[in-house]
């Protein structure tokens, strides 16, 4: 049996990260997916798939994403029912996180005044073509790509070709 999925799309709002009674964190979020066809209107729809993460993922997540972030994720499609307060039957279908990846700089969406609408790439389905320094190049109109190279640079290891020295307390995870 298999249950794999990997999904690319935009984040709609940010995460609803809470903890469980046991102090687990959980994160809750809805990806906007692009179709690869368009409507009748020429227009392309998007799917909005709920999502759900959890433990230290959920909340290196909740830190590193916001509203309209380009991510990827990686998980399986889980179905859960309970029952409401009315005692009426709910059941869920979310896909559960277990890797996720982010596509686009941090700051490249905050210029962007898109209210988490989905992105037509120029008709480019795929984030991981056209790319410029490991960066999509879909950037949120910044027309620099990360070649910046003074200070002010959205990539501070744009213009240094020296070896990077990190430790193990440097990393948020």
């Amino acid at each position: 049996m298999i249950n794999r999925t990997t999904l690319t799309g935009r984040l709609t709002r940010d995460v609803d990260l809470r903890y469980t009674p046991s102090g687990a964190a959980v994160g809750n979020f809805t990806l906007a997916v692009d179709r690869r066809f368009t409507n009748q209107n020429g227009e392309r729809d998007a799917d909005f798939i709920n999502c759900v993460i959890w433990r230290k993922s959920a909340e290196n997540f909740a830190n590193f994403t916001h509203k309209g972030s380009l991510v990827g994720i990686d998980g399986r499609i889980q179905t859960r029912n309970y029952e409401n307060q009315q005692g009426q039957r709910v059941y869920v279908t979310e896909v559960v996180v277990e890797n996720f990846a982010l596509l686009e700089p941090r700051s490249a969406n905050h210029s962007n005044n898109n209210n988490g609408a989905p992105q037509n790439n120029s008709g480019n389905n795929n984030p991981f073509e056209n790319q410029n320094n490991n960066q999509p190049s879909n950037n949120g109109g910044n027309s620099n790509n990360g070649n910046n190279m003074n200070n002010n640079s959205a990539d501070p290891f744009a213009s240094s070709g020296d070896q990077i020295d990190i430790s193990d307390d440097d990393l948020p995870f």
